[in-house]
């Protein structure tokens, strides 16, 4: 018997944990896109 591979993707769990939305919600996730927004990032958040 084998087991499970660990990353298992679902895209809603995703979302809900490292989307924009999420991001935006608390003030350090708030930090991350203006570092991210500071070093000309193309995708600031999934």
């Amino acid at each position: 018997m084998s087991t499970k591979r660990t990353y298992q993707p679902n895209t809603r769990k995703r979302a809900k944990t490292h989307g924009f939305r999420a991001r935006m919600s608390s003030p350090g996730g708030k930090n991350i896109l203006k570092r991210r927004r500071t070093r000309g990032r193309a995708k600031l958040s999934t």
